[in-house]
């Protein structure tokens, strides 16, 4: 079992800055692709970033040049520092980690209980 926990989420004002962090444990090893994906209330999952296990990135364009996705392989902690936030950032954020999956990352087998973002005009 893998087992994904988050945090670091909460209100903003727009353009501010947030970082959400998710630790990782359980059988998951470097050979997992991680990465988040969000879920608007009542909308339908958005993929946001994720981290191959070469270790290449990939963002989604909604975000791309504003959020920065990157993992922490000893400690298994993925982060994703956000930056220049908008109200349409507003979310619950979820972690995810898929053994084979790469993309997109609301399609990956384990997922953590989701963190919810607030960002007000």
């Amino acid at each position: 079992q893998v087992y994904l926990v988050e945090s670091g989420g909460g209100s903003v004002q727009d353009g501010g800055s947030l970082m959400l962090s998710c630790t990782a444990s359980g059988a998951i090893n470097g050979d997992y692709s991680m990465g988040w994906f969000r879920r608007p209330r009542d909308g339908v999952p958005e993929a946001v970033a994720i981290v191959r296990p070469d270790g290449r990135v990939r963002l989604a364009d909604s975000v791309e040049g504003r959020f920065t996705i990157s993992r922490d392989r000893a400690r298994n902690i993925l982060t994703l520092q956000m930056d220049k936030l908008k109200p349409d950032d507003t979310a619950e954020y979820y972690c995810a980690a898929d053994p084979f999956r790469q993309w997109p990352p609301e399609q990956f087998k384990h997922w953590g209980q989701g963190v919810l973002v607030t960002v007000s005009s």
